[in-house]
């Protein structure tokens, strides 16, 4: 069991282990220069596509707007009908 645990970690440790952080972080570098223009240039479309999305999850929905019929927000000259 003990060798087992042993293995895992002596991976990050060995050459092979920091050849493929290397690797890795090369291929992320590239990556990222690669496509930049791309995700940049998506970037408006992802503001405009969080606009709905916080609307509806960071209100808590449309029911959780709290003054709705309290009186405190009414328009002046609006009547409330009998019986509220």
């Amino acid at each position: 069991m003990t060798n087992e645990i042993e293995q895992r970690h002596s991976l990050w440790k060995s050459r092979g282990g920091m050849a493929l952080v290397v690797f890795g972080a090369i291929a992320a570098y590239f990556l990222f220069t690669e496509h930049r223009a791309h995700v940049f240039g998506l970037l408006p479309y992802a503001l405009l596509l969080a606009c709905p999305l916080l609307h509806l999850f960071g209100h808590g929905g449309h029911g959780a707007h709290g003054g709705h019929g309290s009186g405190e927000h009414d328009a002046p000259g609006h009547q409330k009908p009998k019986g509220e």
